[in-house]
């Protein structure tokens, strides 16, 4: 089922009101709490709570807690579900991620900034090395050089345009999509929120066991920002175009960890920010 909701409208056309019906996504909240500790003892923090559309939720919040270097692999969880706060919170708005006994979860770098927002304060340079601990900290892998055609840019969009059935219907939610090295079409998801998108592909991919995503392509129907552009240097993906515009700080990022960022990807066009040797034409 497509998370939409049917709500009563009035539409202004040519002078005239007239009374229709209409379709919008379903925003809820999505709170992300973490056990740990002894399996005697078990220890509860709440992480986050983010504004979401309900769907791939399990994939959601392992995305963010690997994107945000909490967790390094999938193995290190014991269990996931939902839960209800003994009947006070609406069901599956809470998710629960059991650690496994033997995962030390420092809990002063969970009071860490995590970049909500555009105003937060927090200079290029700390964020950039936030990143590079967290980077630090994951599996190092070696890299294999390629470079591909700009048509297989170019045709991205028309792909993901033609698979976005919940846009299709109300317009309003961003989606992120992973493509291989040729165009094809390999996971879609749809979220209110951009970095949620991005963040139940990298959870679809830890539960695969397919990261990192060295040789992947991410097409973002949004803007390119910082935390868009944080989140696929942890999932080691190498190329990210995105529709609108990136900021300074995404740009900066992109460059420092050699991502091959592309934005205003529209049409016939598009421009390349950093790492433009892999594309050739």
């Amino acid at each position: 089922m497509l998370p939409i909701s049917p709500v009563n409208i009035t539409k202004y056309i040519s002078d005239q009101f007239s009374a229709h019906s209409d379709l919008v996504v379903v925003e809820e909240p999505l709170e992300i709490r973490l056990g740990y500790g002894d399996l005697e003892a078990r220890q509860q923090k709440s992480i986050s709570v983010t504004m979401r559309t309900p769907t791939h939720d399990f994939d959601l919040a392992l995305g963010f807690l690997y994107s945000e270097g909490i967790i390094k692999s999938y193995n290190q969880i014991l269990s996931i579900k939902y839960c209800v706060d003994a009947g006070k919170q609406a069901t599956e708005n809470i998710v629960r991620v059991e650690l496994k006994p033997d995962v030390t979860l420092n809990l002063q770098s969970l009071q860490r900034n995590f970049y909500a927002t555009s105003s937060c304060g927090v200079c290029g340079k700390a964020s950039i090395e936030a990143i590079d601990n967290m980077v630090c900290e994951l599996p190092q892998y070696e890299t294999q050089p390629f470079q591909i055609n700009p048509d297989v840019i170019l045709q991205l969009p028309k792909t993901l345009s033609q698979h976005q059935k919940t846009f299709e219907y109300t317009g309003g939610l961003h989606a992120a999509a992973l493509f291989d090295l040729e165009g094809k079409l390999l996971l879609l998801r749809e979220d209110i929120g951009r970095h949620n998108a991005l963040d139940k592909i990298i959870g679809n991919a830890l539960t695969q066991d397919s990261l990192p995503l060295q040789n992947k392509i991410l097409l973002m129907s949004s803007r390119a920002s910082f935390e868009l552009i944080q989140k696929a240097v942890m999932a080691s993906i190498p190329i990210v175009a995105t529709i609108g515009a990136p900021s300074s700080l995404a740009v900066q990022v992109a460059n420092q960890f050699g991502i091959t960022l592309i934005g205003f990807l529209r049409g016939e066009q598009f421009n390349v920010y950093t790492d433009g040797e892999r594309i050739i034409v």
